[in-house]
């Protein structure tokens, strides 16, 4: 009897788990919606839904108008189930957003920090500084935290190697706990942007994609099959350390050649800098490239360069196109916001560096959930937990 009654809770989770990930991703749903879509019979949706509202988890969201007989009644997550935070450790901030489970964002926190080298005691006491504001007296159901450079998982709490920041496994994860409570999901940052634009950006309705995110540094998601792909230790997706000119330009993981050492906010800046013989204007890194960019039209300095990165950037895209054979490839981050206007050179250098086959199935797009695409990821990582336990502690 035992044996049954496991069966029967394993069961009822993965029919919770199902029709909750149903109405997060694609909702507002019927019922008769969540059965055709999960194939699941429509007495055992009426049953998994009924509980789902009951434990507050699941509510009415409307009806559909129908020609005889009753309304179809629309069901979602409810918003106001839970909150959640989203965590972007970048190389020039930490910004700290909390969200309801419907993802509208209801409160942010943003700190400034200096570029490269910056101590991990310090970026830890800026996220749990900014999960303070954000939360207040509220309990967070969880913080998802994107961070630059690998993150390696383990049972005793993630690992940071980020070269470019000079840090060297850093226990990140245990840091954070020492100052909260909030149950805590670690992982890249660009792996975070790609999660957010598979599920509601630009990578929506795809199945093998990959999402660059373009800052100060250089980095890639790669989705194979709807899932991200890690490799054997999560470093998968670090292009920007793959080599794009042998011998090239300087990188600062210690390398030479590197893709990030040509795209990269920060290379992108240092090329100006010396063609021109001046650093382009600005107080911080972001705002010195988007000076770059307003002042191509009139200076020569800053047009060469700008030509020249789309071009680099289309070589690295048509690495990516001959490696993984996507349908898409999306560019994000703020960088790759401040450069949009290069995006139709990038595609002709992408098309004229990758095999013609590959490049003709796949598109090259810029992502749409602009600056909070990474935190916005990050927090969707608790709420994976959730939906894959079929509402966690709920479901018990």
């Amino acid at each position: 009897m035992q044996v049954e009654r496991a069966s029967n809770r394993e069961v009822r989770l993965r029919n919770r788990s199902a029709l909750l990930t149903r109405l997060f991703l694609e909702g507002p749903l019927t019922r008769q919606d969540l059965s055709r879509r999960t194939g699941l019979s429509q007495p055992a949706v009426s049953n998994v839904v009924s509980d789902l509202i009951e434990d507050r988890l699941v509510e009415e969201a409307g009806a559909l108008e129908s020609e005889g007989g009753r309304p179809s009644i629309l069901l979602r997550v409810a918003p106001d189930y839970a909150v959640v935070a989203g965590v972007d450790v970048g190389e020039t901030r930490v910004r700290v957003e909390l969200f309801d489970l419907g993802l509208n964002r209801l409160a942010e926190a943003d700190h400034p920090i200096e570029p490269g080298g910056t101590p991990p005691e310090a970026v830890a006491g800026h996220i749990l500084a900014g999960l303070r504001a954000v939360a207040g007296d509220r309990p967070v159901l969880g913080a998802g935290v994107g961070v630059s450079g690998i993150v390696q998982q383990r049972p005793e709490g993630a690992l940071v190697h980020a070269q470019t920041l000079g840090w060297e496994a850093v226990p990140l994860e245990s840091l954070l706990r020492a100052g909260t409570g909030v149950p805590l999901h670690l992982e890249n940052g660009a792996k975070t942007l790609g999660q957010a634009e598979m599920w509601f950006g630009a990578g929506r309705g795809h199945r093998h994609a990959v999402f660059a995110l373009l800052g100060s540094g250089v980095g890639a998601a790669v989705a194979t099959n709807g899932s991200t792909y890690r490799g054997a230790s999560s470093s998968a997706g670090e292009w920007g350390h793959t080599t794009l000119v042998y011998g090239g330009r300087p990188c600062r993981c210690g390398s030479r050649g590197c893709l990030e050492a040509y795209v990269g906010a920060a290379a992108i800046l240092e090329r100006y800098c010396e063609r021109a013989g001046r650093p382009a204007p600005g107080a911080d890194e972001e705002s010195r490239l988007t000076a770059l960019v307003t002042r191509a039209a009139g200076d020569p300095h800053a047009r060469a360069v700008l030509d020249e990165t789309a071009d680099y950037l289309g070589a690295g895209v048509a690495n990516l196109i001959n490696l993984f054979n996507p349908e898409l490839v999306v560019l994000g981050g703020w960088a790759a916001l401040a450069l949009a206007g290069l995006l139709p050179r990038v595609r002709a250098s992408a098309g004229r560096h990758a095999l013609r086959q590959p490049f003709a199935q796949a598109g090259i797009e810029p992502g749409r959930l602009g600056l909070d695409a990474v935190a916005l990821g990050a927090a969707t990582l608790p709420i994976a937990r959730l939906l894959t336990e079929g509402g966690g502690a709920a479901a018990g």
